[in-house]
């Protein structure tokens, strides 16, 4: 299994394992299935249904309710579920940086405009009907042009993973980053134990997640004392907890105070 090794904000080495291409594959096979079924769905409703006459306004109409929010689709996904899609959702694979945690709004725009040249079904989705055959040469040539290059790549990317500075991995694994910041407090009499923890972002947190997550992977005390001392360190404080219980602490803390914001 091929790994990825990030460096995190708090100097802290993490290994990841990259997606295999099959699964990345299967990932995409999902999300096509899913537009396909979209754009049938919303072309006959918008034809056979309301009956929509042709001409350019007809264009317009396709384009607009069809085309577009097929084209946004994986950018749409993967802002909004932190890396995901629902392909990438249901494999079990997840984008993240290579800068350490989740990518940031331009590094998905990035991977985003580079798909749209790699995986040119748009122009399936604004010409349908007679143009499919050329359409399918087309998308199966770029396709084995991408899987070329997620081939040869070291760390097994895409030209827009490239540009992006990202990478897509597995993520079968305990928790997820997602996990973090969206857990939920409800014992109404919560004690907070360190305020200081929103001088973190939410980047921060993730990053710590994601050193815990791997930390207990590996049953690694070594791992959890470097960051709780770092942690501490940066925000002043003290403490006599054990740095598993310290560093789960803070998230309960985070994902507390952030809430009641």
């Amino acid at each position: 299994m091929s790994t990825v090794k990030i460096n995190t904000p708090f100097n802290i080495d993490l290994d990841f394992e990259l997606a295999e291409i099959y699964k990345r594959i299967l990932a995409y096979g999902i999300d096509l299935f899913l537009l396909v079924l979209y754009s049938w769905g919303m072309r006959g409703f918008l034809y056979n249904f309301i009956q929509i006459n042709g001409g350019e306004a007809a264009l317009g109409i396709d384009i607009t309710i069809v085309s577009v929010p097929m084209l946004l689709y994986p950018l749409f996904c993967e802002l909004t579920f932190h890396g995901q899609s629902v392909g990438k959702k249901i494999i079990g694979l997840r984008v993240i940086s290579l800068k350490g945690g989740e990518p940031d709004i331009s590094q998905y725009i990035m991977r985003w405009i580079f798909r749209v040249f790699e995986w040119p079904l748009v122009f399936g989705f604004v010409f349908p009907g007679s143009f499919i055959f050329y359409q399918v040469l087309i998308v199966c040539f770029w396709g084995i042009i991408v899987v070329i290059i997620i081939s040869v790549t070291q760390n097994s990317q895409r030209l827009g993973d490239l540009a992006a500075e990202t990478v897509v991995i597995n993520t079968k694994i305990k928790s997820s980053i997602h996990d973090t910041i969206f857990q939920s407090v409800t014992d109404k009499d919560y004690k907070v134990m360190f305020p200081e923890v929103m001088k973190l972002s939410d980047r921060d947190i993730n990053t710590i997640k994601n050193i815990l997550n791997n930390a207990h992977k590996k049953s690694s005390v070594q791992i959890s004392q470097k960051i709780s001392g770092k942690i501490q360190q940066v925000l002043q404080i003290q403490t006599q907890l054990k740095p598993f219980d310290f560093l789960e602490q803070l998230i309960t803390d985070y994902n507390y105070l952030a809430t009641k914001e």
